[in-house]
């Protein structure tokens, strides 16, 4: 019995997108031991801190919060042009979803699509004994046919900040995400927290119309950006009946003095962004899910499926000021690279467009930040590995029906009635090779270490997020050039942790994760063109015990029948690798 049942309904219908995300979080969400969580202590966090091993250790809060989530179609206006989009509860980015470090989650997805499967992905989510609620389409679970509704159930083990997303083929490319933030402690001092602040690209035109074209190759260029799901077009030259104009800018107020938390998530399909606010500088606290010692910036390179939290002071003269989004142009095209932006007001009457201009160095680089600067607070030394827990994947490209990415010559494809977890349960012994399946196992107790090195052959010099699910992975080398294990210098100690991280063009990644979590985990470019061409393995880690973590078989059994009663009146049917 649960010491405290808490029910959250995460209906924000009607609320308009600039404010489809809570300005702050919900007060209610407090620490309740010991030590104090305030604007003084922030890395205080009852009786636990930021030095607490959350691998290892997890408060027991006792209570469950709990979410409804409707997957719809619905027609929006989110930069002055009306277009139907995929939404959750009605709004891009979909509802705030907050829990307590420790909390458990329960989460009711119903899928609204008439015509449609969905899966719903918890982004860098450990999922600890609860692998069947990673929300992966053909790996982890059969798609939620339209009419039925799938209970993901899992424990927040981690704290930061995250997001949940559609990983069915393309659907988050149509809006169909949200935040997922979880409080814990900080490593640094702040007065307010201003919730997620999502950069993403954005087509008038809906991402699966656009694969017809983006399938050839070639990405197609979008029109424009949005933050937290809104922004302008241009509309005065148009003739396009659905460019209406009347967009807004995402606008926040700022008090003289204050410290300001911003939790910053790239959820683009196909962008880059180097993040910035005129006349401020601000101090990154966190990447991905991960804690990090305090470091100054002036601005912040973001990959897809990244996250950085940053504090900002507000020390600047009195004014407007522009939050620029940053798109990089060295990495992909967009019709308003430059026009991606935000207002920053001291005075929350005035209505007129900030006049600043940037200072910052536009960055060449689709990369990362620094690693120097990506210093985990919590310290964790990467250990020892034999020959047999090495994965080295060498990518290149085929192109046969479309343009596809391979690992080792084999590109992705998932049969999503036949999805490999239900493939364990079943103790099938040989995997379709286009599962692209890396079986791992602890050969011993002391067998801790896996290392995946992909390395870029391709010539073509594209840099790559690459995400793992399941766990969070030790950066030990990233470099342009040839990988040799026997001389490549690899960084052990205390290196950069996180989940998603770039693969730089003609380059390698060498990461290093612990066999702790069985479950059938993907690995993935994070660029939606790319998954949905192939670019993905899959880790079945720890097979056998795989089975005895999944709490809620039933549960999975009915998400499959209930597709597979579907399937025969399937009007579109699976035409990319299905993530």
């Amino acid at each position: 019995m649960k010491n405290t049942f808490v029910t959250l309904l995460a209906t924000f219908v009607g609320q308009s997108l600039a404010s489809a995300i809570p300005s702050s979080l919900s007060p209610s969400l407090k620490p309740r031991a010991s030590c104090d969580n305030t604007a003084t202590s922030r890395s205080c966090w009852g009786d636990y801190s930021t030095e607490t091993d959350y691998y290892t250790v997890t408060p027991n809060t006792g209570v469950t919060r709990e979410y409804w989530l409707t997957v719809d179609n619905v027609t929006i206006t989110p930069d002055g042009y009306t277009r139907q989009v995929l939404a959750f509860n009605g709004t891009v980015p979909g509802p705030a979803i907050v829990a307590d470090w420790g909390d458990n989650l329960v989460i009711h997805v119903t899928n609204n699509l008439q015509h449609n499967g969905t899966a719903i992905h918890w982004h860098g989510i450990r999922q600890l004994n609860s692998t069947e609620y990673d929300g992966v389409p053909g790996v982890t679970q059969c798609p939620i046919a339209p009419g039925d509704t799938l209970t993901y159930k899992f424990q927040v083990t981690q704290y930061g900040t995250t997001w949940y997303h559609s990983h069915f083929s393309l659907q988050y490319g149509d809006g169909l995400f949200g935040p997922l933030m979880i409080n814990g402690p900080a490593t640094a001092d702040y007065d307010e927290d201003l919730g997620a602040l999502f950069l993403q690209d954005w087509s008038h035109t809906p991402a699966c119309q656009l694969w017809d074209s983006a399938k050839l190759g070639a990405p197609p260029q979008m029109e424009n950006g949005l933050i937290n799901g809104t922004n302008t077009f241009d509309c005065s030259d148009s003739t396009d009946a659905k460019c209406v104009g009347g967009g807004t800018k995402y606008t926040t107020t700022f008090v003289s003095g204050q410290k300001y938390r911003f939790r910053i998530i790239n959820s683009a399909v196909d962008a880059h962004f180097q993040f910035s606010i005129d006349g401020h500088s601000f101090t990154v606290i966190a990447n991905d899910l991960v804690p990090i010692v305090p470091y100054a910036a002036t601005s912040l390179l973001v990959g897809i499926g990244q996250r950085y939290d940053i504090i900002v002071e507000a020390n600047a003269t009195s004014g407007d000021y522009w939050l620029r989004a940053g798109w990089s142009t060295a990495c992909s095209n967009n019709g308003n690279a430059a026009g991606i932006t935000g207002i920053i007001r001291y005075d929350s009457s005035s209505t007129a467009d900030p006049t600043t201009t940037s200072t910052v160095t536009t960055s060449a680089s689709c990369g990362d930040e620094p690693l120097a600067s990506l210093v985990p607070a919590l310290a964790i030394d990467v250990g020892s590995w034999t020959a047999s827990s090495v994965a080295e994947e060498s990518l290149s490209f085929a192109f046969d029906d479309y343009f596809k990415w391979t690992l080792n010559d084999s590109s992705l494809y998932l049969n999503w009635s036949n999805p490999t977890t239900l493939r364990v349960f079943n103790d099938e012994a040989i995997w379709p090779t286009d599962y692209n399946v890396v079986a791992i196992d602890q050969a011993s107790s002391t067998d801790i270490w896996e290392v995946l090195v992909i390395e870029d052959n391709t010539g073509i010099g594209i840099t790559h997020p690459i995400h793992l699910h399941g766990h969070d992975f030790w950066i030990i080398a990233q470099d342009t050039g040839t990988f040799d294990m026997s001389t490549t210098t690899m960084n052990l100690i205390n290196p950069p942790r996180r989940d998603v991280a770039s693969l730089p063009g003609n380059g390698y990644l060498a990461i290093a994760f612990k066999k702790d979590n069985p479950g059938s985990w993907l690995v993935h470019c994070h660029i939606a063109w790319h998954a949905s061409e192939g670019f993905a393995l899959q880790f079945v880690e720890s097979e056998s015990d795989i089975a005895l973590t999944m709490t809620d078989a039933a549960t999975f059994d009915d998400t499959c029948s209930a597709w597979n009663a579907y399937t025969p009146t399937e009007v579109y049917l699976q035409d990319d690798s299905g993530i």
